[in-house]
């Protein structure tokens, strides 16, 4: 009997959600016995695909697209090589600090966009005089997903939907997001999505 890589990829994602630890920040663990059996996932763009399967989603139940920002993508690729690195353990240490620094950056800097290269300014600066915050630092909303294992964006993401508290950061009141992934040197790879909105 001969079974197609699409049925293994969605049998693995059903048992996948078998055991899963959900927490006010939800992590993703994928048993080794369930992972992918290839000897290297393809990083490149990889970001932008999960972007692409998120925002699918959040178009089908009405919700508006998220906006990738360069300082939270910096933040969720620093966060996943530091767990692939084992500097810390998999999950969610040093969240709060990530989304201050990132709420910190958008007050003063307004609308980041990533454009590959830096920052747009929503507010310009007059001459010598100080820039006044565009948000009020200490007021926003964040969430974070965390996975890892040797998956496809395609299977990072649906492994989210099925999961009550990754799918409820997905679906939750956002407009931004930052992505990053790192591998560590067995190959696992550690995917990290931050949300974030400015109130």
């Amino acid at each position: 009997m001969r079974i197609s890589l699409a049925t293994i990829q969605k049998l693995m994602l059903r048992f996948l959600m078998i055991g899963l630890v959900s927490f006010q920040y939800p992590t993703m663990r994928m048993p080794a016995s369930m992972q992918l059996h290839q000897k290297e996932i393809n990083l490149e763009g990889i970001e932008n695909d999960i972007l692409f399967y998120v925002n699918e989603h959040r178009k089908s139940m009405g919700l508006q697209a998220l906006q990738m920002i360069k300082i939270a993508s910096v933040k969720a690729a620093e966060h996943s090589a530091d767990m692939a690195q084992h500097k810390t353990g998999f999950g969610h240490e040093g969240f709060e600090e990530r989304v201050k620094y990132i709420a910190n950056q958008l007050a003063f800097n307004g609308n980041i966009t990533d454009d590959s290269i830096g920052i747009k300014r929503s507010k310009k600066a007059l001459g010598n005089v100080v820039q006044q915050p565009i948000y009020n630092a200490n007021s926003y909303q964040a969430a974070e997903n965390v996975a890892y294992g040797k998956l496809t964006a395609k299977m990072v993401v649906e492994g989210w939907l099925n999961s009550p508290g990754h799918r409820k950061n997905m679906e939750g009141k956002y407009a931004l997001t930052g992505i990053g992934v790192a591998k560590d040197e067995k190959g696992i790879v550690f995917y990290t999505q931050i949300f974030i909105q400015m109130l």
